[in-house]
């Protein structure tokens, strides 16, 4: 195997085989192309070329040649006769040869480094004694310095001791001399204010004989209207009284006439029996045709004659004319009531609070200039004017009381600390809201939502080195508007941010209004700058068409060009964050009951109700009595952002909480109260409420969505 032939050989160093067999020739060797090489051959071929070109001779000695040799071919193109083109061949060849030096040059090179290194050795000898010399007088400039700044500190001293005296001596003459204008103030605040109290003394004085003035005198008015109102119906009873008497005499004296008078036309017995008879029916079909009006005179005529019976005293009584009757009733007394009203009520329900029927009720908010039916619900304040009105005591309840009284019972006399900032990130989709939050955070959590967008607000904390931040990460897609619009109201900044390679797009605008809305200080983020096609200035451009002026051009809003995936200027982002929030002085209760915000919410399958509560003031703990929203419970177990659990939970702290009874609404409110019966009650008095809120709504909505819920007709061709 060690043996090979030429040609194998050519092919195995990379030569051609002419060249190869050239070069065993000058090593003295015969070979043809078909000739085995055996390993002594190429150690004595191996030794020729080293020697000719340079290398260690056979005496092992080292070279003192070296020749490397380098040949190039290309091809030229040469125009020729009758325009075609001719290809020539051309090979450049070079050679070029080193020669090592001699022992001589190593001599001469050795004695210029030895006279460069004393040359050296004398160069560092001068710095160091020139250094210890700058040092020696350094330090004799620091002693005089020292003994000068000593002198000046001694003057000083005594200089500012003299001031002080003079100041302390000023400042007791100040001080004298406020006191007495003080004193001089107070005295004239005390007179001023005796005096202000005896004019209001007088003042009330003469205010209760005015208004007991004003008393006798309606009491005096009301006697003398009832004497009038008395005398008036006295008056009235006699004129009715005479008349009566009047047309009773009347009546009598017409009787006597006809009872002297024969009214019959013949003497014939059968002849006046028959025109009784046809009396009797005339006057009978007179009486059932109508009832004749009392108030005619004609008819009082005709009563005080009486009927036919009265002819010749065979009939019953005369009738008793109209006209004795009286013309006014007695005034029924209208019986109070204790009216007690809700926030709202039916127009019959406050009739039958009042005990009157529901006609009267409309009538008076008629008079009042109000257009009420009786099924109506009408408010508190219409519903007291109109009980009023009708003469009834008015009692006035709310229907939140008790949820009233169980907020309001907590902590008070807390001292506010500064609290740190909550943050939201808010932008279009793929903008790279996550990608910048988990840069901050260092952590990736993109990668976990389904497609790589947020689909949920992640509520997280982070320790920088100015302080705290909390983040609120919000999803950029259309179908999340309402999340987007609760984490602008539970924030304190928004970060808006906007690709630079895209510009404005739909929910960028709809996260400015948002914020406008919350009224919330913005901060944009001009994210991807590190792409090709960025154009951070076309962003200023569309953004100060929606009122968001950078602070370059005159605006109030900071922008800061960062990259989330090459962290480009985040601590940029921070440092705008946390001036931001120290132009807002954030403060908030430390200790005392929790009081927070729902950020969002959902039922797990094997913990419950689970809810993420962003704590806005006070110290939420285990074991503490929550009322949030609709529901309420004991905080059985907290954990926080990154699943860890936690005893308590301060400002800014987003944390989940377990021991809920259901699962509440985001953006509900979450307070600590200190009764759980109390809490208990709130609750379930505001699910039924919502519950006929509700059902009030979508009895009102029926009518409206009838046509739009009706399917279209559809036509054949």
């Amino acid at each position: 195997m060690s043996e090979v032939t030429v040609k194998a050989l050519a092919e195995e160093i990379g030569t051609q085989i002419d060249r190869l067999l050239q070069q065993f020739a000058d090593a003295g060797i015969s070979k043809k192309a078909e000739d085995s090489v055996s390993q002594k051959e190429k150690q004595a071929l191996l030794v020729h070329l080293k020697k000719e070109h340079g290398g260690e001779s056979s005496t092992g000695e080292a070279p003192t040649r070296l020749t490397l040799q380098r040949k190039t071919r290309s091809t030229l193109s040469v125009s020729g006769s009758g325009g075609k083109n001719k290809s020539v061949q051309v090979e450049v060849r070079k050679k070029r040869t080193y020669v090592k030096r001699s022992a001589l040059e190593e001599e001469q090179r050795a004695a210029e480094e030895a006279k460069r290194l004393a040359e050296d050795t004398a160069v560092r000898e001068a710095e160091l004694a020139a250094q210890r010399a700058a040092e020696e007088a350094a330090k004799r400039e620091a002693e005089e310095q020292a003994k000068r700044e000593a002198e000046e500190a001694a003057q000083r001293a005594a200089q500012e001791t003299r001031l002080a005296e003079e100041q302390a001596k000023q400042d007791a003459e100040q001080k004298v001399k406020r006191d007495a204008e003080e004193k001089q103030k107070r005295n004239t605040e005390e007179k001023r204010l005796a005096e202000e109290k005896a004019k209001r003394a007088a003042a009330d004085e003469q205010a209760k004989i005015d208004a007991e003035a004003l008393q006798r005198r309606r009491e005096e008015e009301a006697k003398r209207k009832a004497e009038e109102e008395s005398q008036r119906q006295l008056e009235e009873a006699r004129k009715m009284a005479e008349m009566n008497e009047k047309n009773w005499s009347q009546a009598d004296q017409e009787k006597g006439n006809m009872d002297k008078t024969d009214y019959h036309t013949t003497t014939s017995t059968y002849a006046r029996a028959a025109e009784d008879e046809q009396d009797r029916k005339e006057e009978g079909a007179r009486r059932r045709k109508k009832k004749k009006p009392a108030a005619k005179q004609d008819d009082r005529n005709a009563n005080a004659r009486g009927g036919r019976n009265q002819r010749g005293g065979r009939g019953k009584q005369m009738a008793k004319p109209t006209s004795m009757q009286h013309g006014f009733d007695k005034t029924a007394t209208v019986a109070k009531q204790d009216v007690v009203i809700g926030e709202t009520i039916v127009v019959s329900e406050l009739a039958n609070k009042m005990s009157v029927k529901g006609v009267e009720v409309i009538k008076v908010m008629m008079k009042m200039g109000a257009m009420a039916t009786i099924n109506q619900v009408i408010d508190q304040e219409t519903a007291a004017l109109v009980a009023e009105e009708m003469g009834h005591k008015v009692i006035l309840r709310k229907e939140n009381e008790l949820e009233e009284a169980v907020l309001s019972d907590r902590d008070a006399d807390l001292v506010a600390v500064p609290r740190a900032p909550v943050v939201t990130i808010m932008g279009h989709v793929d903008h790279g809201k996550t990608s910048t939050l988990d840069y901050i955070r260092k952590a990736h959590v993109a990668a976990g939502e389904a497609g790589g967008i947020t689909q949920h607000i992640g509520a997280y904390h982070v320790e920088t080195d100015n302080g705290m931040i909390t983040f609120l990460d919000t999803p950029g897609h259309a179908a999340f508007t309402a999340m987007r619009a609760r984490g602008a109201q539970a924030t304190d900044i928004v970060v808006l941010v906007v690709a630079a390679d895209d510009g404005v797009m739909p929910q960028t605008i709809e996260a400015i209004q948002h914020a406008k809305a919350a009224g919330v200080p913005l901060i944009v983020a001009v994210n991807k700058i590190d792409k090709e096609d960025a154009n951070p200035d076309n962003v200023k451009n569309e953004l100060a068409q929606y009122d968001v002026m950078p602070e370059e051009w005159g605006g109030e809003n900071m922008f800061v060009h960062i990259s989330a995936k090459q962290g480009t200027n985040i601590d940029g982002l921070l440092e705008a964050i946390l001036l931001q929030a120290e132009i807002l002085e954030l403060t908030a209760v430390q200790e005392g009951m929790a009081k927070g915000v729902v950020v969002e919410s959902r039922l797990d399958k094997g913990r419950g109700p689970v809810a993420t509560v962003l704590v806005q003031e006070g110290t939420l703990r285990k074991g503490d009595i929550v009322l949030c929203g609709l529901e309420h419970g004991r905080v059985r177990a907290m954990r926080d952002e990154l699943g860890r659990e936690i005893e308590s939970a301060g400002p800014s702290i987003p944390v989940e909480i377990l021991g809920l009874s259901g699962v509440p609404s985001s953006g509900d409110e979450a307070t600590v109260v200190r009764d759980e019966r109390k809490a208990r009650e709130v609750a379930l008095y505001r699910q039924g409420k919502f519950r006929d809120v509700k059902l009030a709504r979508q009895q009102k909505a029926k009518l409206e969505n009838m046509f739009s819920n009706m399917l279209p007709v559809k036509s054949l061709n």
